[in-house]
C-alpha cells in the first residue's frame, strides 16, 4: 500500500455567466390557453402517442405543469448545450423554479417503465422528448453526473413549504443551491443574484473515477489558514482568497503486481481538472533476496523476509514436518490456552501448527485459527458499514471513518454553517452532525440560538442605533462603526417563521417592542431584518375605561334581572300546570252533611190503655 498527498491550489475566479431560466406557468383557471405564449426560451415538448401532435405541455426545469416532467427537463437541459447555446467556457446557471415535489428513479417503474434513464438526449428536431413512454425518470446520481460534466451550477428556485425537500437535495447534487422563491416570484432577480454570490464564493472538491480499492482523505485549508481534515470545501471566499487541499490515499488492496489506476481532482463549476496517477507497490523490498533449500527451512523450503516458504510435502514454521506425520504429543501447541479446542475448533493441528478451514463467510487465519474477517460488528446488515475492512473481529476504518463499525464520518463538511465555523460554534460535530452544548441552540448547524448572549444582543445596538438615535437611520452616520458588518433591509413585516433567519425582539426604553431578524450571509456579514417603526402601545383613555367599566356594570345589572326575571317565570308556569293537572284528576264522592238535621222530629213513648176491659201496649208519635 502506497499513500500520496496530492496538494493543489485553486484561486477564486470570475468566468463568463450564461444562465438558462425556466419560467413556464400555465394559469390553472386557462388551461387550454394556447402553450405558444408561454414557450421558455429553452424547453422541449414531452409528447405520448395518446396526446395528439401540437398539445404537448413544453417541459423545462422548473415547468409548473407537471412536477413528473421537473427533474427530466433539469437532465435534458443539461445534455443538450448545443441547443441551447451555451458556450464551452462559461459558467452556466440553471434556474429550477417549482413548487411541487419531482419525480426521480423508481417512479416510473410504476407505470411500467423499467428501463433505467441512459443520460443522453432525446429531442427531435420538433423539439419533441421522445422517450416518456420508455425509460424511468433519471436518477439524483445521474443527474449530478450530467451537471458536473458540462459545469452547470443549478439553482433550486421552490416555495418555502418544499425548502426543506430540496434543501436536502443539495447535500447530494454537488454545486446546487437552493432558495425561497416567493408566491408572486418578484424575487427571482435577487434569488438568482444570491444564488451567484453563494456559488462564486466556494469551492468545493469532487473525485471523478475513483478506484474502488482507493480510499481518499481531504483536509481543506481555507482563507483564513486554518486546515479542516475530512473537508472538501471552503466558503466565503472573495476575489483573490486561495484555498488549498491536501489528499491523502490509501489503498485497502493489491490489485496485482505493477497495476496503475488514476482519478480526476475537480472543483465543482471550474474547467480547471488535476488527473492523479496511483501506482500500488505491494512487494516488500526484501522479497528480492531469496534462500532456497535454505538451512533455515531444514532445506526444505526457501527462506524469504524472515519466513520460511515450505515444500510441497512439508510444513512448519522450519519446514520441519512431513505432511502426515503423527505429532499427538504436541497437540497443545495448537491451543490457545489449556482447556481450549484445537484450533480453535476452526482448524486441523498439524505437525504442531494449525491448518484452518476454508469458510463460505470469509477468510478463517491466526496462529490458532481465532481470527476471521467476517465477524466484525455490521450496519444495516453491512459489515464494518462498507467504511473499514474486518481484522480478527475488530473493524479496522478507512481513512474519514471511525467507531465500532466504522458507521461515523470524520467529514465536518457536513457541519459548517454558512459563516464557514463548525456547528456555528456552539457545538460539536459528531458523525456528520452538529451536536449543540450551547444552551438554548438548536437547528441543523447550531445556527439559531434564541436565549444566546451572542445572538441577538450583539445586532441590537446597530438596530437600536439605527432607530432610536437622532438624525434617523438614513442620515445618522454615527451608526456606521456599529453597522459595519451588517446589510440593512427596511420590512413593515416581520417574516416570522423565516427558517433560514433568527428572530429577535427586545422592549425599548419606551415600552415599544422592536422585532428584528438576522441571517449570516458567505461574505460573512449578516443581514438584518429590521421594522421601519417600533411596535408601540397607545396609552388607554380615562373616559373610555370609566364609560366602559359603568356600561358593564349595568349591563350585567340588567342581565341578572332578565335572567332572575326568567327563572321566576319558568317556576310559576311550572306550578300552574302542576296545578291544572292534579284538578284534572280529582274524582268527589256523594255524602251528606254531617251537620245537617231534619226538620221532622219523631218521639217514642211507651203506655198501657184499656178498651172494652182489654189491655193494649202501643205508641204515640
Amino acid at each position: 500500500m502506497v499513500g500520496r498527498e496530492v496538494p493543489r491550489t485553486w484561486a477564486s475566479m470570475g468566468p463568463a455567466v450564461e444562465i438558462s431560466l425556466c419560467a413556464l406557468r400555465l394559469p390553472q383557471s386557462r388551461p387550454c390557453l394556447s402553450s405558444a405564449l408561454w414557450n421558455p426560451s429553452s424547453g422541449f415538448y414531452e409528447c405520448s402517442p395518446a396526446v395528439p401532435r401540437g398539445q404537448c405541455p413544453v417541459q423545462c426545469p422548473g415547468a409548473g405543469v407537471g412536477s413528473s416532467q421537473k427533474m427530466l427537463g433539469t437532465h435534458q437541459t443539461s445534455v443538450f448545450q448545443e441547443k441551447i447555446g451555451w458556450r464551452k467556457d462559461a459558467l452556466h446557471l440553471l434556474v429550477f423554479t417549482t413548487d411541487d415535489v419531482p419525480h426521480i428513479a423508481l417512479d416510473g417503474k410504476l407505470g411500467g417503465l423499467v428501463q433505467p434513464h441512459d443520460g443522453q438526449c432525446h429531442l427531435n428536431e420538433a423539439n419533441e422528448y421522445t422517450v416518456s413512454n420508455q425509460m424511468d425518470y433519471p436518477s439524483l446520481a445521474l443527474l449530478g453526473e450530467k451537471l458536473a460534466e458540462n459545469n452547470i451550477n443549478l439553482i433550486f428556485a421552490v416555495t418555502k413549504s418544499h425548502y426543506m425537500l430540496y434543501k436536502n437535495f443539495t447535500a447530494l447534487i454537488p454545486g446546487t443551491t437552493v432558495e425561497i422563491l416567493h408566491g408572486d416570484s418578484k424575487n427571482i432577480i435577487q434569488l438568482i443574484i444570491n444564488a451567484y454570490n453563494s456559488i462564486r464564493s466556494k469551492v468545493e472538491v469532487s473525485v471523478w473515477d475513483q478506484p474502488e480499492d482507493l480510499n481518499l482523505f481531504f483536509t481543506a485549508t481555507c482563507q483564513d489558514g486554518v486546515s479542516y481534515p475530512g473537508q472538501r470545501k471552503c466558503e466565503g471566499l472573495k476575489i483573490g482568497d486561495t484555498a488549498s487541499f491536501e489528499v491523502s490515499a490509501e489503498a485497502r488492496s493489491c490489485p496485482g503486481r505493477h497495476a496503475e489506476h488514476a482519478f480526476t481532482l475537480r472543483p465543482v463549476g471550474f474547467r480547471d481538472s488535476l488527473e492523479v496517477g496511483v501506482t500500488y507497490s505491494c512487494e516488500c523490498g526484501c522479497s528480492a533476496r531469496l534462500e532456497a533449500d535454505s538451512a533455515r527451512c531444514n532445506g526444505n523450503g526457501t527462506y524469504v523476509c524472515g519466513l520460511c516458504e515450505c515444500n510441497p510435502g512439508h510444513l512448519g514454521t522450519r519446514c520441519e514436518c512431513q505432511e502426515g506425520e503423527s505429532q499427538s504429543g504436541y497437540q497443545n501447541l495448537c491451543r490457545e490456552a489449556e482447556g481450549k479446542p484445537l484450533c480453535s475448533g476452526r482448524g486441523e493441528c498439524s505437525c504442531n501448527q494449525c491448518s484452518c478451514f476454508e469458510s463460505e463467510f470469509g477468510k478463517i487465519y491466526g496462529s490458532f485459527c481465532q481470527c476471521d474477517n467476517f465477524s466484525c460488528a455490521r450496519n444495516k446488515g453491512v459489515l464494518c458499514s462498507g467504511h473499514g475492512e474486518c481484522h480478527c473481529g475488530e473493524c479496522k476504518c478507512h481513512a474519514g471513518y471511525i467507531g465500532d463499525n466504522c458507521n461515523c464520518s470524520t467529514d465536518i463538511s457536513t457541519c459548517l454553517a454558512k459563516d464557514g465555523q463548525v456547528c456555528s460554534d456552539r457545538g460539536h460535530c459528531v458523525c456528520g452532525q452538529c451536536q449543540c452544548t450551547e444552551p438554548g441552540a438548536f437547528g441543523d448547524m447550531c445556527e439559531k440560538c434564541p436565549t444566546c448572549p451572542d445572538a441577538c444582543s450583539t445586532k441590537r445596538d446597530c438596530v437600536e442605533c439605527l432607530l432610536l438615535h437622532s438624525g434617523g437611520p438614513a442620515e445618522n452616520q454615527t451608526c456606521h462603526n456599529v453597522c459595519k458588518d451588517e446589510v440593512i433591509t427596511w420590512v413593515d413585516t416581520i417574516v416570522k417563521d423565516d427558517q433560514e433567519a433568527v428572530l429577535c425582539f427586545y422592549k425599548t426604553a419606551k415600552d415599544c417592542v422592536m422585532m428584528f431578524t438576522y441571517a449570516e450571509l458567505p461574505s460573512g456579514k449578516s443581514n438584518l431584518t429590521v421594522l421601519r417603526e417600533p411596535e408601540c402601545g397607545t396609552a388607554p383613555d380615562a373616559t373610555t375605561i370609566l364609560l366602559a367599566v359603568v356600561g358593564s356594570i349595568l349591563l350585567i345589572g340588567i342581565a341578572l334581572l332578565a335572567i332572575w326575571k326568567l327563572l321566576v317565570t319558568i317556576h310559576d308556569r311550572r306550578e300552574f300546570a302542576k296545578f291544572q293537572s292534579e284538578r284534572s284528576r280529582a274524582r268527589y264522592e256523594m255524602a251528606s252533611n254531617p251537620l245537617y238535621r231534619k226538620p221532622i222530629s219523631t218521639h217514642t213513648v211507651d203506655f198501657t190503655f184499656n178498651k172494652f176491659n182489654k189491655s193494649y201496649n202501643g205508641t204515640v208519635d
